[in-house]
Order: C-alpha cells, then structure tokens, then sequence
C-alpha cells in the first residue's frame, strides 16, 4: 500500500519514493485532461458490462445443466472437456483465435470471408466476450456445483411426491438454494468493474481497433509503464482501486436491503 504514494509524487526510480519530490495532484490532472484516459474508460466499462451481462449467467446456466445429467461418466466427460481451456494462456487462445479467424488459412476463407473479425472494430468487443466464455465457463462452474451438491435431497423428494417437474425442481429448490452463492460472486466481480481482462485484450488487440479495445489495464501500461511513467501509471491504478471499492461497497448494500444477503 505504501507503493500508493508513487501516485502523488514526481517518482525517480534512482531516488525512491523517500527521495522523490511530492506533485500533489498533478498525475491525476494529467490522467484526467487527457482524451485517450476516457476513451479508454469507456471502452472499459462497455467491456466490463457486457462480460457481466453474458459471461456472468453462463457458468450458472450450465451449472444447472450439468446438474441434471443423470449419467455420471458422461457427466466427468463433459467437465473434464469444459474445463480444459481454463489452464491454457491467453497467448495461446489468441494464437489459435488468429489462426482459425484468419481470411486467407482459417476457416473463414472457405467462406469467402475477406476481413478477419479481430481486424474489424466493429466485432472486436463481440470476440472478447465469446471468447472469455469458451476459456472460463467450465471453470465458473465448480463453485456452483459445489453449492448445488450441498442442496438437501429431502427438498426434491418433497416435491416429487407434489408432482413438481424438473423445470418447478430448478426454479423452486435448486435456483433459490444457491442464491447466496450467486450474490456473493456478483458482488466480487462488480468490484473488478474496471478490469476488463488483461491478458486477454493485451494478447488480442492492435492499433485497428484500439478505438473501441484500449482499456484502462492496457492504457496504464502503454501510456505509463512503457514510458517509464511510473506515477501516471500508479495514479490510474488507484483511479480504478477507488472506483471498484465504491461500487464494492454499494453494491454489497444493496444486496443486503434488497435480499438480505451480502459479503458481510
């Protein structure tokens, strides 16, 4: 935390944050005058919302599918196969989005498709959040599997002798019982508003779309980092710490009037 002063200070790395000369709010007002900072603050929430929008329900959906497979090493298979594109790098997924994406070697040129998609600004945002679903959607559902196992099988009996089907099973027993968990998650991951994916969009984006794929993580590094700017860099970060605490904060309020439930 410590390192948190850099971002009010003329920072030399020779001299250290003791012998560094302070510049009050300096960094922030260049941080803010500046074009490039918003835009990539927008693309950043835009980015951020839709992977909550689409990303977040995906692992739950399939959660509950899975849940519902009766045989159990057809069950093992599909896991171990959705899970697998965890533990691969984003060096390599984008390496094989390339590839498949390609115009001249991938699959759309027997399409006759001229432009790849990761070259088109206008699908670049559409791939990101795709492409986050295919790494991690097998991994997002552990922690939901893990709470519906914990589920009492007395509750679906109860209502199997009601004559509940499975869809009333869902949406009135399982659904309901790992809504803390869900709530829990959602809180977390609206604090990380503000961090779109690093890894991903540093691996996959280039000057063509930089418009609508620059983020905040990728701004400060460019901007800041490369630079040689460390204090810029560090303003930025506290910019986006700030931010995902506020919202942590609101957010995990909210939760508590509306179900009751939150972090703490």
């Amino acid at each position: 935390m410590g390192g948190v002063l850099i971002a009010f200070q003329d920072y030399k790395l020779a001299k250290g944050i003791t012998g560094s000369a302070w510049a009050g709010l300096k960094w922030f007002d260049m941080l803010f005058s500046s074009p490039d900072f918003w835009t990539a603050l927008r693309n950043t929430l835009l980015i951020s919302f839709y992977k909550l929008v689409f990303n977040f329900p995906a692992p739950i959906i399939l959660a509950l599918m899975i849940n519902e497979v009766a045989n159990t090493k057809f069950k093992r298979t599909i896991q171990t196969i959705i899970y697998f594109p965890h533990f691969v790098s984003w060096v390599v997924l984008g390496g094989i989005l390339f590839t498949v994406l390609s115009p001249s070697t991938g699959i759309l040129s027997a399409l006759g498709v001229t432009t790849s998609p990761l070259m088109d600004p206008r699908s670049f945002r559409s791939l990101l959040v795709i492409s986050e679903i295919w790494k991690n959607i097998g991994w997002g559902t552990i922690i939901y599997l893990a709470a519906i196992s914990g589920i009492n099988p007395d509750l679906y009996d109860a209502a199997k002798v009601d004559g509940a089907s499975r869809y009333r099973l869902i949406r009135h027993i399982t659904v309901p019982s790992i809504s803390g968990t869900i709530v829990i998650l959602l809180i977390l991951r609206t604090g990380h508003i503000l961090s779109a994916g690093f890894d991903q969009v540093f691996v996959l984006y280039h000057p063509l779309v930089y418009e609508v794929a620059d983020i905040l993580d990728t701004y400060v590094y460019r901007v800041g980092l490369t630079s040689g700017r460390f204090s810029l860099a560090t303003a930025a970060g506290l910019f986006q710490s700030v931010v995902g605490l506020v919202l942590l904060l609101f957010t995990n309020a909210a939760a508590k009037k509306i179900g009751g439930r939150g972090i703490w």
